[in-house]
């Protein structure tokens, strides 16, 4: 599974690395982020594009899960 590793980046950076993602990737891929309003943004921007968007908490950062 892809990983886009965005833990530590500022906004719009992890969107818009989940973006570019969502143009190349035919498979589910996890987006990683550090803080809770990037991963709130990342599972609504993929909803909007009809994706489907898991999200757990690993220890103080977020994992993402797209399909």
């Amino acid at each position: 599974m892809k990983e886009v590793d965005a833990r530590g980046l500022s906004c719009p950076e992890p969107l818009m690395m989940t973006a570019e993602a969502l143009k190349t990737e035919k498979s589910p891929f996890r987006v990683l982020v550090s803080e809770p309003h990037q991963k709130t943004n990342v599972e609504k921007f993929a909803k909007d594009h009809g994706k489907k968007a898991t999200a757990r908490e690993v220890g103080s950062e977020f994992e993402i899960v797209i399909e």
